[in-house]
C-alpha cells in the first residue's frame, strides 16, 4: 500500500510540475503579445529551404511584412518563380542563390560575397533533409551517402549560415535567428536516427549560441514542428493537429522572442507536452508506441515501392 501511495503521489507530483510548465508555455507563447518588430532589424531576411513547405510560407510572411527577401535553395529553378511571384505580390526586391550541397566550403564562400553589403536582420535556417522513409539504422539503402548528406544539410548548414550573418547582427546590436529543428529531436525517435539526432545539435546549438549572443541584441529561437502538410502525394490533409505551412508560420512568427525553444505552433506545444508527462511516467509505453508508429510508416513506404 505505501508504495502505492508513493507511486501516486509522484504521478500527481510530476503531473502538476508539467501541467504548469505547458500552461505557461503556451500563455507566453500563444497569447502573450509579441514585442518583436522584424522589420527593424534590417532591411533583408535571409530563408533557406525555402522551394516549398515551412520555408515558402516564412519567405512569403516576411515579405508581407514589407522585408526584402534572399532566398536560399539547392533548388534555384523553382525559387526563381517563387521570387518573381513574391515581387509580384508584395513590392518587395529579392535575391536568389544557389546552396550547392556537393561543393563543400566554397558553396559557402559563394553565398557570403553574394550577400556582401546588404543589411540582412532576419535569418530563417529551414533548410532540411531526413530519411526517404523511416528505417532501422544498418537497413537504410544507400546509408553512406544519405547519413552524410543528412549531416550535412541539418547541421553543417546551419552553423555556417549563422556564421556567416552573426557578425553583422552582432555590429548592428540587433537581428533575428530562427533555425527549424524538429519535434523529434527532444522525444524518442527510432527509426529516424541519424535525422532527430541531427535535429537535436540544432536545439543545443541555437539554445548555446542565444546565451552568447543574446545580451548583444540578438534573437537565436529553435523552432520544434510536428507534422505539417506539405507537397508530397503521402501528406497528411490539414486539421486541427497538422497545420498548413501557411498556418503554422502564421502562429510560429509570433513567438519569436517569447521563447528560444518552442513548437511555434498550440496544438503542437499540447502533443509534447502529453507525450513527455506519459514518459515521465512509463518511458517503455512511450518507446513501444513511437516504434509502432515508424514501423508502420516504414512498411507502407516500402509497399508504395513494391507497388
Amino acid at each position: 500500500m505505501l508504495v502505492e501511495k508513493i507511486g501516486y503521489a509522484a504521478i500527481i507530483y510530476w503531473g502538476y510540475r508539467l501541467s504548469r510548465d505547458v500552461i505557461y508555455r503556451i500563455y507566453k507563447n500563444f497569447f502573450s503579445v509579441s514585442v518583436v518588430d522584424l522589420c527593424s532589424m534590417g532591411k533583408w531576411a535571409v530563408v533557406t529551404g525555402c522551394s516549398h513547405g515551412i520555408g515558402r510560407a516564412y519567405a512569403e510572411a516576411l515579405a508581407r511584412m514589407g522585408l526584402n527577401v534572399i532566398l536560399v535553395s539547392p533548388d534555384t529553378e523553382n525559387l526563381k518563380s517563387i521570387a518573381s511571384n513574391i515581387e509580384a505580390m508584395y513590392n518587395v526586391k529579392t535575391k536568389v542563390i544557389k546552396l550547392d550541397l556537393s561543393e563543400g566550403l566554397e558553396t559557402y564562400n559563394v553565398i557570403e560575397k553574394e550577400m556582401f553589403g546588404l543589411e540582412i536582420g532576419v535569418l530563417i535556417n529551414n533548410l532540411g533533409m531526413s530519411y526517404p522513409h523511416p528505417e532501422y539504422f544498418l537497413d537504410l539503402p544507400h546509408k553512406e551517402k544519405i547519413y552524410m548528406s543528412i549531416v550535412h544539410c541539418n547541421i553543417v548548414v546551419v552553423t555556417n549560415m549563422c556564421r556567416i550573418l552573426l557578425p553583422q547582427m552582432v555590429v548592428r546590436g540587433k537581428g533575428v535567428i530562427v533555425n527549424v529543428a524538429s519535434m523529434v529531436a527532444v522525444l524518442p525517435s527510432p527509426l529516424l536516427t541519424v535525422f532527430a539526432a541531427t535535429k537535436a545539435y540544432i536545439v543545443k546549438f541555437s539554445r548555446d549560441l542565444q546565451i552568447e549572443y543574446g545580451k548583444q541584441g540578438v534573437i537565436v529561437q529553435c523552432l520544434l514542428p510536428g507534422t505539417v502538410t506539405n507537397h508530397t502525394t503521402e501528406s497528411p490533409r490539414s486539421g486541427w493537429l497538422v497545420p498548413t505551412p501557411e498556418k503554422y508560420v502564421q502562429s510560429a512568427i509570433r513567438t519569436i522572442g517569447k521563447e528560444n525553444v518552442t513548437t511555434g505552433f498550440l496544438q503542437h506545444s499540447i502533443l509534447i507536452g502529453i507525450i513527455k508527462f506519459i514518459y515521465r511516467i512509463s518511458p517503455s509505453s512511450i518507446i513501444v508506441w513511437m516504434i509502432n508508429i515508424m514501423e508502420g510508416n516504414r512498411n507502407n513506404a516500402l509497399r508504395r515501392y513494391v507497388g
